[in-house]
């Protein structure tokens, strides 16, 4: 049976249990004894759907489907509910990062365009370093005083500064995400557009000699801002790709499907654009000295690199203990 064949003579079936679900779940009742088995029904040829399709279609999207499908089911069947802290520990503990491990080779692709535009601009304005004024706005650009770097920190409201720092980071991540519906042209500007940002200020400390206080006051926050902002463009570009080549399925139904995975990626981000900007707001402007300051980023990589590595064993554990209950 080839995958169309397969799909189209389930399609009625997946659509049902869906439908089930989606009731059910609005409105939060137990299953009477005749919904139960109708429900256990749907559930079951859809866990041997998902088996048969991990078997001969290990790659294909339909097997992805089926698999949050049958999860789905196997919640209302035989889960309690859940509180809402539980809901969202368990949200950052494993379906963040699993949806991470997932789509990392998106996060590498939003990352690749970002370094590339980068470089491109710092080689610029190394070479120039006029070119700042082509490849910054303009308000920007004068702004820059590499001799003034650091200066002024009691002039600075770190709360102030922290908050607005937050709110923008989370409009650059939204925009990213957002732009999947542009087929990921939009998410592809703002990646390129924000590398060259930062690639031009980096060519102009460097011209300068100030390169080492340059990145001592970028990377305390830059580690963990630069890879939410990553991730959110992964979402953006996985969202646009799924539009372009959308494979057995309608581009509507990838659109609804992928968005959503998208959102849930959106939506973990932002506590790491909160720990950047709060880390930007008081510890980046702070007096300290520059090797505090390299020293608080290596501390957020390896927290970041823990947290994922950690969540990667706990989703081990929790798969293993479902493939044993099912």
């Amino acid at each position: 049976m080839n995958i169309r064949h397969f799909i189209k003579q389930n399609r009625d079936d997946w659509k049902q249990l869906e439908q089930s679900i989606s009731k059910l779940g609005k409105h939060k009742r137990n299953l009477t004894g005749k919904e139960f088995d109708q429900f256990s029904r749907l559930y079951q040829k859809a866990a041997q759907h998902l088996s048969y399709s991990q078997t001969y279609f290990p790659n294909e999207d339909v097997t992805g489907y089926l698999n949050e499908l049958v999860a789905k089911a196997h919640n209302l069947l035989y889960k309690d509910q859940v509180s809402s802290f539980r809901q969202i520990r368990t949200f950052f503990s494993t379906t963040f990062i699993g949806l991470l491990l997932e789509q990392w080779k998106a996060v590498i692709v939003a990352m690749v365009l970002f370094t590339a535009g980068g470089l491109a601009a710092f080689l610029s304005v190394l070479d120039d370093p006029l070119h700042l004024y082509s490849l910054l706005p303009e308000q920007v650009a004068q702004s820059v005083n590499p001799e003034q770097l650091g200066a002024n920190h009691d002039a600075i409201d770190a709360s102030l500064m922290s908050a607005s720092i937050m709110t923008n980071n989370i409009q650059v991540a939204f925009l990213a995400f957002a732009g999947g519906i542009t087929f990921g042209l939009l998410t592809v500007y703002i990646m390129v557009s924000n590398g060259i940002m930062v690639g031009a200020l980096a060519g102009l400390y460097w011209h300068h000699g100030s390169s080492y206080a340059f990145w001592a006051y970028i990377v305390p926050h830059g580690v963990i801002e630069l890879m939410a902002i990553f991730i959110a463009g992964g979402a953006g570009l996985l969202m646009g790709y799924k539009l372009f080549a959308p494979g057995a399925y309608s581009r509507g139904f990838q659109l609804k499907r992928q968005a959503k995975r998208s959102v849930q990626l959106l939506l973990g981000t932002i506590p790491l654009f909160i720990i950047a900007g709060i880390i930007e707001g008081f510890i980046t402007p702070a007096s300290l000295s520059l090797e505090a300051k390299y020293a608080v980023a290596v501390l957020t990589l390896i927290a970041f690199v823990s947290y994922l590595a950690s969540g990667k064993v706990l989703l081990r554990k929790n798969n293993a203990k479902a493939a044993l209950h099912s």
